[in-house]
């Protein structure tokens, strides 16, 4: 499957207004599909990789992922196809030419950027996805995804996710109230991990999605709670998800309290105790 790149020049026939409210949008809504030219010449195939590069006076370089989401077709007399992006940088915030060009040479960078879309080939695409994982930041919105765009596509299952569980400004009034300990078993990765745990949790919506409407407003503390990722697996076991009392029932039922970590001192102690009283 042949990777893309879309060029785009904000300053000349701007196709893209707004972007900054989309990058803002984005990061709730999780996808953002537009319609993009392609050219004569390319060939898109829906699931391929499609890589926004920029160019003009606010700089060039690798600023977004997307996915391209049909088939070639007519748009008025330009041949188009839909692009799912999802994820965009803040202007300013692109991986420069330069770099791109010393990691993937073979790529015509310069001809890439002047607009439509051009195809990359797999050993220069898998060179780009490196450089787009060595660049960003690891997903904050849910820490088990892989940032879009370090994978093939082939590689990837296109999971629906909750968007009110990927607003990133939801996510942290949640765990400000709640915490980072899963709110069913008490599980806290960093309790168990040590400071590289810190902040690893999943957030759940105990809202079914077929019962939101279209005027919903999301409330972070009574609609979010922290799961970890067993609980929160456990929780869409089936359509209508369990909710944080059934799931501590079941595990009530299956032999399990909620506890603290016991202390090596406070396990020898016992042990001492037990010695003591003549019951090892």
């Amino acid at each position: 499957m042949v990777a893309l790149l879309l060029g785009w020049n904000p300053g000349v026939g701007d196709t893209w207004p707004g972007y900054s409210r989309v990058v803002d949008e984005l990061g709730a809504s999780g996808v953002h599909r537009r319609v993009w030219p392609t050219g004569t010449g390319a060939e898109p195939v829906p699931g391929a990789d499609a890589w926004l590069l920029l160019h003009g006076k606010t700089g060039s370089g690798l600023i977004g992922h997307g996915v391209v989401a049909s088939a070639p077709y007519l748009a008025g007399a330009a041949p188009c196809v839909d692009v799912d992006f999802d994820l965009l940088l803040p202007l300013g915030d692109q991986i420069p030419v330069n770099i791109l060009a010393a990691r993937a040479p073979l790529t015509d960078w310069a001809a890439a950027a002047t607009g439509g879309c051009q195809p990359v080939p797999e050993e220069q695409a898998r060179a780009i996805r490196e450089l787009w994982a060595d660049y960003r930041p690891a997903d904050e919105i849910d820490p088990v995804l892989p940032v879009p765009g370090t994978l093939p596509q082939d590689a990837l299952a296109r999971v629906c996710v909750n968007r009110y569980e990927r607003n990133p400004h939801a996510r942290r009034i949640c765990l400000a109230h709640h915490g980072t300990s899963c709110a069913v078993c008490g599980f806290s990765f960093e309790a168990a991990y040590g400071p590289e745990g810190e902040g690893f949790i999943h957030v759940h919506h105990l809202v079914p999605a077929a019962q939101l409407g279209p005027g919903y407003e999301l409330d972070p503390l009574g609609d979010l709670v922290p799961l970890c990722p067993n609980c929160h697996a456990m929780a869409h076991r089936r359509r209508i998800p369990y909710t944080v009392a059934e799931l501590r029932a079941m595990r009530s039922r299956a032999g399990y309290i909620s506890g603290s970590v016991v202390s090596q001192q406070e396990l020898d102690a016992q042990a001492d105790a037990r010695r003591i009283l003549g019951s090892t």
